[in-house]
């Protein structure tokens, strides 16, 4: 048996392409906010536009709206150089059921 039939393959989440369409807000800790668009956007977290990247592993709340308001917790990832900025990914931190299916269901709308 070959390596890859013990893997358990994930599957991802569907991404909804918004092309920074949706402005979001970046809260960091010390409570300095940052603008940012929407690249992308999943039920596990997404891509945002940035003029200038934030440091990778820091937790911030990222407010956007989507058919209806969201501020959910993220873990941002490491970004990555984009034409027009920085691309950051981020993933939600212990998002509630009830957030998440929400959010999944203001997805489906878009979709």
């Amino acid at each position: 048996m070959s390596p890859k039939s013990h893997v358990r393959e994930e599957q991802r989440a569907p991404r909804l392409k918004l092309g920074g369409s949706v402005l979001a807000l970046i809260i960091l800790e010390n409570g300095r906010q940052v603008r940012a668009k929407v690249h992308q956007l999943s039920i596990n977290g997404g891509q945002l536009q940035l003029e200038k990247p934030l440091d990778e592993g820091i937790v911030v709340t990222v407010v956007f709206h989507v058919g209806s308001s969201f501020r959910l917790k993220s873990e941002l990832l490491f970004p990555m150089w984009a034409t027009n900025g920085y691309l950051q990914p981020f993933r939600f931190d212990e998002l509630p059921a009830k957030e998440q299916q929400r959010l999944q269901g203001e997805l489906k709308k878009l979709l």
